[in-house]
């Protein structure tokens, strides 16, 4: 009985040693005990699988199919100025539902050819695509990976566009609950009535009317392969929008073709009969987004998409309220000086010349980057391109002041000589052997090497000994060209892009890339200017304070930080030669209005085929450019002709609109039109 007694604790003692969890692992030493076992490594994983099962199981149980029709009675979207008043409404979804009967079998094929060939086979989710969604988690990235027809009807139709692993969850259980509880027809019939194709436009009605003006049962196969590749994103394939969107829709539509006959659902016979991508009619859009809120809403939703992931797709469901930066009276007067400014110098009913110039401009707070007014072009309804968001116009000698900016906080390089380069000011300059000189200014006598005076009337330039300073205000390319060698061409690049101009937008590293043949936007030319004005502190800039989407405020819109990128008597030192340049460009009594104006402007003699002009006061940086381009056609035409054989220099038209709308912007100013006589007369 003793034996009995004393035998009971060692076989409890047996089960707790059986039960205790040996980690760090007994009987290893070192970096070994930390390694676990294969039991407890299969012990985890089991644990772990368990946890998601059961997580899944909890999720389907719960999740519910609602009402499919909610999305048909979605709020509109609502943009408000910066004072909070309402600027524009983008309304209710323009949806059409047609029975998949009407639907012809070519545009059911090609979705399915483009978006999901298993869809007949597949129990409503992608393996594929759930583990692609798992592994961006794990890296940090958006919850999002291939998606099925039925899962993105889902998203379509039952949930919000957020992507959190949550909604993925509720997204997958949904999917296999309607899988089960709806046919495959009555799924696609589902998913091709509320995609969204652009335009405005969702469900392939509506799509087929936006796009072709007809039904979607009259579709042939070569249009409803267009409609399917719309699918992938319109935003980047609506061939209307842009030239790199024409190509990638080309590319897009063959292979939906393509896809189908290697699918089988159509023959090679069929498919032989459209090579003729089938274009398109010109976009509309509603009236309540013509003259300049059109564009403004561009700009917005751009930076929606940037920030948060918010796709135009998703706005356009509705249901969300967007604050944003843009200034109601800036943007009027902004017009006004562009309409005041044009209307005074061209002419096109007479020249055939004048007809095809465009113009954009934006306005943008120095300080903390928001942007105040964009003029895109006459008219959202009519123009589609943003002309203040464009790529592709060339900055020309505009671009000069980074170059200097290089210059001043990098120096120049040595070529090779064992003496160290000078310091460099915007007083050096290049003397007779080639050599960068600085130091005190020197007399524009002994910059020329001569021992007596100059010609009357000859400016110190024209030696070809300016300055640095001078260059920046003249016709200085050749220095300018060879200042960014010696600086190094990839310095001068980095300089730009760190001040705020965009990496994609900056040109190959030739000799004439100090001269301007980067392609930034007038939104990007405003901004890097404007951190010369903050000496030397950069504010990305932004067009959107706050997102809600039906009461809840949307993460990820707050305000830019700055952050210094040039010192500051670099900064100080660019300004105080640009304010020559302003001297040299603005009447006197204009610039004295302004108070203290730095600029840069591209010359009379510019090879380069646009005119810019960018300046910037304490309280607003403006770029505005000028060139001509006609519907359709990707190059840019010589500005050479425009306004009349009486001009004299080839930037008059934007100096005209920037000093216009500058000088309207000043405290007292009646309205913008006596501000745009008085600074462009």
């Amino acid at each position: 009985m003793g034996r009995n007694v004393g035998a009971a604790p060692r076989r409890l003692s047996g089960v707790g040693r059986r039960l205790r969890v040996d980690y760090p692992r007994r009987g290893r030493r070192g970096l070994a005990r930390l390694v676990p076992s294969w039991r407890q490594l299969l012990g985890l994983l089991l644990l772990c699988c368990g946890t998601v099962a059961a997580l899944v199981a909890y999720v389907y149980s719960t999740v519910r199919i609602e009402d499919v029709n909610a999305s048909a009675r979605a709020e509109a979207t609502v943009y408000y100025w910066a004072d909070g008043t309402q600027m524009a409404v983008v309304g209710a979804v323009n949806r059409q539902a047609v029975p998949l009967s009407d639907i012809p079998p070519s545009l059911q094929n090609a979705v399915i050819a483009a978006e999901n060939a298993d869809f007949y086979s597949d129990p409503g989710f992608s393996v594929a695509g759930v583990g692609r969604a798992v592994v961006n988690m794990a890296r940090g990235g958006q919850i999002q990976g291939g998606s099925t027809i039925t899962q993105q009807y889902v998203k379509n139709t039952y949930l919000t566009p957020e992507q959190t692993v949550d909604r993925k969850l509720r997204e997958l259980c949904l999917s296999v609950k309607l899988s089960r509880s709806l046919s495959k027809a009555e799924i696609l019939q589902g998913y091709l009535n509320t995609s969204w194709f652009g335009r405005n436009a969702y469900g392939v009605q509506a799509a087929a009317r936006a796009y072709y003006g007809m039904d979607a049962k009259d579709l042939d196969p070569g249009r409803a392969a267009l409609l399917a590749a719309l699918l992938k994103g319109a935003q980047d394939y609506d061939p209307s929008l842009s030239e790199a969107n024409h190509r990638r829709a080309q590319a897009r539509w063959r292979y939906v073709l393509d896809r189908q006959v290697e699918l089988g659902h159509m023959s090679r016979q069929e498919r032989a009969e459209y090579t003729e991508f089938p274009e398109p009619r010109r976009q509309s859009v509603p009236t309540g987004l013509s003259g300049q809120t059109g564009y403004l809403v561009d700009v917005a939703n751009k930076y929606i998409a940037q920030r948060t992931g918010l796709t135009a797709e998703d706005l356009g469901r509705g249901g969300y309220r967007i604050r944003t930066t843009f200034d109601r009276d800036s943007v009027e007067r902004l017009r006004q000086s562009v309409d005041s400014a044009t209307a005074r110098t061209l002419d096109p009913e007479r020249r055939s010349t004048d007809r095809d110039v465009q113009v954009g401009a934006a306005s943008v707070r120095p300080g903390d980057g928001a942007v105040l007014a964009l003029y895109g072009g006459p008219d959202a309804t009519r123009h589609f391109t943003n002309n203040a968001d464009t790529a592709g116009v060339p900055v020309g000698a505009a671009f000069k002041p980074f170059v200097l900016a290089a210059a001043l906080q990098h120096g120049v390089r040595s070529a090779g000589s064992a003496v160290p380069p000078p310091p460099v000011s915007a007083d050096s300059f290049y003397d007779a052997t080639g050599a960068l000189v600085s130091g005190t200014p020197l007399s524009p006598q002994e910059r020329a090497g001569t021992g007596g005076p100059l010609p009357g009337g000859v400016l110190p330039f024209a030696t070809g000994l300016p300055t640095l300073r001078e260059a920046l205000v003249g016709d200085g390319d050749g220095v300018y060209s060879r200042l960014g060698e010696d600086v190094g061409l990839a310095k001068v690049r980095d300089l730009a892009v760190s001040t705020g101009l965009l990496p994609q937008s900056m040109a190959p590293l030739e000799r004439r890339f100090s001269a301007g043949t980067s392609t930034p936007s007038a939104v990007r030319m405003a901004d890097a200017y404007a951190t010369f004005a903050q000496d030397g502190r950069r504010t990305d800039p932004y067009s959107v304070t706050s997102v809600t989407y039906r009461g809840t405020r949307l993460e990820g819109l707050e305000r830019p930080p700055g952050r210094q990128v040039l010192d500051t008597e670099v900064a100080r030192e660019v300004s105080r030669a640009m304010r020559d340049v302003a001297v040299d460009a603005l009447e006197p009594g204009t610039l004295r209005a302004l108070g203290p104006v730095a600029a840069g402007r591209t010359g009379a003699d510019e090879r380069l085929r646009a005119a810019w002009f960018v300046g910037y006061t304490e309280e607003v940086s403006t770029a505005v450019t000028v060139f001509r381009t006609r519907p359709g056609e990707a190059a840019l035409l010589p500005l050479s002709g425009a306004g009349g054989p009486g001009v004299e220099r080839g930037d008059f038209l934007p100096l005209r609109v920037w000093s216009s709308y500058m000088a309207a912007t000043l405290p007292g100013a009646d309205d913008a039109g006596d501000g745009a006589s008085a600074a462009a007369r």
